[in-house]
């Protein structure tokens, strides 16, 4: 005789006494109630921080997030005094005071055989990208500049002598 053939018969009546049993409605509500208030449970720590504290770190870390993207696009590497470490500026002040921008690199400045200068007006939209203030009042106006041109005219730099 096998083991289990003793034991079914046990289970078989274990069942049918429980299913006799029968608990009126809402005990174990009443139960898990009473468990809960003998033994509370501690709140996670995220459940615990107060909806203002949140905002507050949320608020915090959008601001620092929107500086830090505002002082990087602030910051660009065309305009350093030094970028490559060469002792060659890519922005420098000449000696009237105008402000020489290179829109090539150095080296290709460097090799060009023959380049001129030439007196331009530019528009402000062409000059936003570099850095030129532009407004709704002065958008349609131009600046004096003095445009340094390759031997294909191509502008190898520029220097702007009025901003008004």
């Amino acid at each position: 005789m096998d083991n289990r053939d003793t034991i079914d018969p046990l289970f078989d009546a274990l069942r049918g006494e429980m299913a006799k049993l029968d608990a009126p409605r809402g005990v174990e509500k009443e139960l898990l109630q009473a468990f809960a208030r003998q033994f509370p449970q501690k709140q996670p720590w995220h459940q615990r921080l107060a909806l203002r504290r949140w905002a507050l770190a949320g608020g915090l870390s959008t601001a620092v997030t929107a500086l830090t993207v505002f002082s990087l696009l602030l910051h660009n590497p065309r305009l350093d005094a030094d970028p490559d470490g060469d002792g060659r500026a890519l922005l420098s002040r000449d000696g009237n005071g105008g402000l020489f921008i290179a829109l090539e690199s150095p080296e290709r400045i460097e090799q060009e055989p023959a380049p001129r200068v030439v007196e331009t007006e530019l528009s402000r939209n062409s000059l936003a990208r570099l850095g030129v203030p532009l407004t709704p009042e002065n958008a349609g106006g131009t600046v004096k500049a003095e445009m340094l041109l390759g031997a294909d005219g191509e502008p190898l730099a520029v220097r702007l002598t009025s901003l008004d």
